[in-house]
């Protein structure tokens, strides 16, 4: 019988606040009960007593009838199977379909979407977190910070790595350099931001010349005939070569109009319309590509990218305090002042981000929907009439206390009314 409170079964817990409503409403109608009985047999002594006798008999009439109809809703009153009761679980299908159909209509519609996140500044109020390290304190930047953490914690590091190395591996196969390369040293021509590779690598040819001396002494000597080698004149032209070359680079290093550096400009504007427009330059930077990717070295480079990444991750999210004081702290901070201040990337971040939302709606809406319907249909029944009890019963306890006062008043007025007619 549902008329006390009853122990928890197979798991359910019942909040101590419903529990003790439950007590309170039926401690009131057996507190009636026994008054009607008292009230029953004490009523020749006097007639005043027979108020309390209305009273009592229409305030048990009003709470039995309220904890019926309380009952009704999520089981058969004593276990009776009463038509139109336990209504709930009956109807779970249908609560399921209607609760979707519900956030569809008023949640989940672009249109709906769309009219409330217009109400919402997004940007204005991640400028406000970010420019207030003092805003930064708050639970909810320790739960985020935790969870990130935790999230990259449980990933599998392995397999979350090669992910992110394929896909970097993919982006590099798909993106085409040579044109873009291309495109880079023209506008450095144009510029003449390419004369310090010039003179880099004038500088580079002079060290190779200085570390390699030896070596032109060396061929020299070697090509030279008996009679130069034995006159000693192999090493004189050894030396004018070596002074020759030094001089030339020497000259090209001080003379931006030298004829030498002149030749080699036409060779890299040469080398940039190749770039662009070679088919045959184009297929060989591809190939020079695709054989740096797969290289071991490569490989092995994009890994510990992956994991110094990751590493600077987890530590951000463990201790953000120490990040935020940082540089990336004060970039942040200077961020959170931008967004505060300039209404135009406020507004074009807001809109973005209200698109943003629209297209999940539209995306995934019927998705949310069909989730929440299928998640209630497959609770049980005792699982939904729980829950929905359990969030609902406190206040339907205060409907059968309150049937039980409102029904004793009324029983008192009609007793009354027939007394005085």
């Amino acid at each position: 019988m549902n008329l006390l409170a009853r122990p928890p079964r197979n798991g359910e817990t019942i909040p101590a606040g419903l529990r003790q409503m439950r007590w309170i409403a039926t401690g009131l109608l057996i507190l009636m009960a026994g008054i009607f009985l008292a009230a029953r047999a004490l009523a020749p002594v006097h007639p005043a007593i027979g108020f309390v006798r209305a009273f009592a008999e229409a305030a048990m009439v009003g709470g039995l009838a309220d904890w019926f109809a309380v009952t009704a809703l999520f089981r058969h009153p004593l276990g009776l199977p009463i038509p139109h009761t336990a209504i709930i679980p009956r109807n779970k299908n249908r609560i399921g379909e209607t609760l979707a159909a519900f956030l569809r209509d008023n949640f989940l519609i672009p249109g709906v979407v769309a009219r409330r996140m217009r109400q919402l500044d997004v940007a204005g109020a991640a400028g406000r977190w970010l420019a207030s390290p003092a805003g930064t304190q708050g639970r909810l930047r320790v739960g985020a910070s935790r969870l990130a953490a935790d999230m990259l914690d449980a990933f599998d590091q392995q397999r979350l790595g090669g992910m992110v190395k394929t896909t970097i591996g993919q982006r590099l196969r798909a993106l085409e350099i040579s044109p873009l390369l291309g495109q880079a040293l023209t506008a450095a021509i144009a510029e003449g931001r390419h004369a310090p590779l010039l003179d880099g690598i004038i500088r580079w040819a002079a060290k190779v010349l200085a570390a390699n001396e030896h070596m032109i002494r060396a061929i020299v000597h070697e090509r030279a005939g008996s009679v130069m080698r034995w006159t000693g004149l192999d090493e004189t032209l050894a030396n004018k070569i070596i002074d020759g070359l030094d001089k030339l680079l020497v000259d090209m290093a001080e003379d931006p109009a030298h004829p030498l550096r002149a030749k080699a400009e036409e060779g890299l504007a040469s080398l940039a319309q190749d770039l662009q427009h070679d088919e045959r330059m184009r297929e060989r930077v591809e190939g020079l590509k695709a054989e740096i990717i797969d290289n071991p070295a490569m490989q092995a480079w994009l890994d510990g990218l992956w994991e110094q990444a990751r590493a600077a991750l987890l530590r951000i999210a463990r201790d953000p305090d120490a990040a935020l004081t940082g540089q990336l702290g004060d970039a942040l901070r200077q961020l959170g002042g931008t967004l505060q201040q300039d209404p135009m990337l406020r507004a074009t971040i807001n809109r973005f981000v209200r698109r943003a939302t629209v297209g999940m709606a539209a995306d995934y809406g019927d998705g949310i929907v069909r989730l929440v319907s299928e998640t209630v249909r497959g609770w049980d029944a005792r699982t939904i009439t729980r829950r929905l009890e359990n969030a609902v019963g406190r206040d339907l306890q205060y409907i059968r206390v309150n049937g039980t006062l409102v029904g004793g008043l009324v029983g008192l007025l009609l007793h009354a009314v027939d007394v005085l007619l």
